[in-house]
């Protein structure tokens, strides 16, 4: 039987194989594997709302043994080190719980065809003190890191007298992106709430200031500039601390030093500048010899044709954050999440056919817009419209409407219209006896 393993349970990798279990895996036609290094899922636009509390983890995990269970495809945990391309195997680290203890040892998977969808990590570009001085929002255990050091921080901050002229606890967040954005606006509702659960003394606009540091003119520097605009409004609504066209050049335990010589004071430094794919993905599939391995682009993203196959290894796909996709007018398919969603659809469509030799049309990423939440106050977005032939521009609710509805197009995908029924009626009913933050 045909062995298909995805090595990646992000939004893109669990669709995939949810999508290839349905169709192969549960008829017999191929075996379906899914690899990833934890045990559960979490939709990757929700870390900002994980990170402020406002969301509940474990309400949203999903647990791959169980959706490999229900949708014909297995689950092996693990991290990829490297694939051997000549006998068509990949190596696994071996994986330990919280006490050093081995879970799995390290163990070979043989492939007939693999696909790679590990997707990206932030980038802090080499700045001296980012490793060391921020959390970089690019995972559920760095988003739970955040909140234990918020909540922890809150508390503090309440036996601490207030500095004339500033907040007694200031979160900073370097990149002007959806995530720095999002993230703020968050956090500005998270302070509210925190007052009436507590922490009486953390107002949002007196005892919490909330930094925002971009280095392009503008925020949302990758969506129309109309969006960048409104954006701004909400924010400045907000009394959150805008500063663009601010290079960070080095990061303390307190503090973030500008290219221009300013100086900003902090309490919690965020991270949610750039990003790029893995740095073991520049190696991968190469020899100790100096066999080549697969071909990457300068942000370690593997490159591949318009299949979405690696330019040298055609039994090798790679989708995602972690792909470099050009497209026949010369553009690159942007690292986003409705673009990893589209070619997910596009591999469980196609992979048999290409599996079998039969030519299949490319990949065409088709834009469908762009939204940003500001949390409870606002969203702003563009979508694309075949009617207009361009873009067109929302806010408010329908545009926090539209946003939801990218939650429950995910869990369509990974459950069927029923089950993302009976989670949708589960989400309504844990508002009415659950804490609107996570105080935990």
């Amino acid at each position: 039987m045909h062995r298909i393993v995805i090595v990646g349970g992000g939004a893109g990798g669990l669709a995939l194989a949810t999508q290839l279990g349905k169709r192969m895996g549960k008829k017999g036609l191929a075996e379906i594997t899914l690899v990833d290094a934890a045990r559960t899922h979490v939709w990757k636009p929700l870390l900002h709302q994980l990170a402020a509390g406002s969301y509940d983890t474990h309400a949203e995990e999903i647990e791959y043994l169980a959706q490999a269970r229900w949708n014909g495809f297995k689950f092996r945990l693990g991290s990829l080190t490297g694939v051997d391309r000549q006998t068509k195997t990949l190596q696994l680290a071996a994986s330990h719980d919280e006490a050093g203890r081995e879970i799995t040892p390290a163990q070979q998977l043989g492939y007939d065809t693999l696909v790679i969808a590990v997707g990206s990590q932030t980038n802090d570009f080499g700045t001296p003190g980012a490793a060391e001085h921020t959390i970089k929002l690019d995972s559920p255990q760095a988003a739970k890191r955040f909140n234990d050091r918020l909540i922890n921080a809150c508390i503090r901050a309440q036996t601490v007298p207030r500095m004339a002229g500033s907040g007694r606890l200031t979160v900073a967040i370097v990149g002007g992106g959806a995530t720095g954005v999002e993230l703020a606006a968050e956090l500005h509702a998270a302070a509210r709430v925190l007052a009436n659960y507590g922490f009486d003394h953390i107002h949002p606009e007196k005892d919490l200031q909330i930094v925002l540091v971009e280095a392009a003119p503008r925020l949302l520097a990758q969506l129309p500039e109309r969006l960048s605009e409104s954006a701004m409004r909400e924010l400045r609504k907000l009394a959150i601390e805008v500063h663009t066209n601010e290079k960070v050049v080095e990061v303390t335990a307190d503090s973030l030093k500008m290219a221009s010589g300013k100086v900003v004071s902090s309490s919690i430094t965020v991270w949610a500048a750039g990003v790029k794919a893995a740095d073991f993905l520049r190696t991968l599939g190469g020899t100790p010899e100096g066999g080549e391995a697969l071909e990457t682009s300068k942000l370690n993203q593997l490159v591949v044709n318009g299949n979405l196959q690696t330019t040298r290894d055609p039994s090798i796909y790679a989708f995602g954050d972690c792909a470099a996709c050009q497209q026949p007018d010369g553009t690159w398919v942007p690292p986003r999440a409705q673009a990893a969603y589209q070619q997910a659809m596009y591999l469980a469509r196609s992979l048999p056919d290409l599996i079998a030799g039969k030519a299949v049309s490319p990949f065409i990423f088709k834009d469908q817009g762009s939204l940003v939440s500001l949390s409870e106050y606002s969203s702003v977005g563009s979508l694309m419209g075949s009617l207009t032939k361009g873009s067109f521009f929302i806010e408010g609710q329908l545009a926090k409407f539209m946003y939801w509805g990218l939650h429950k197009q995910h869990q369509l995908a990974l459950g069927g219209f029923k089950k993302t029924a009976l989670i949708t009626l589960s989400e309504m009913l844990d508002r009415t006896y659950r804490p609107r933050i996570k105080l935990h």
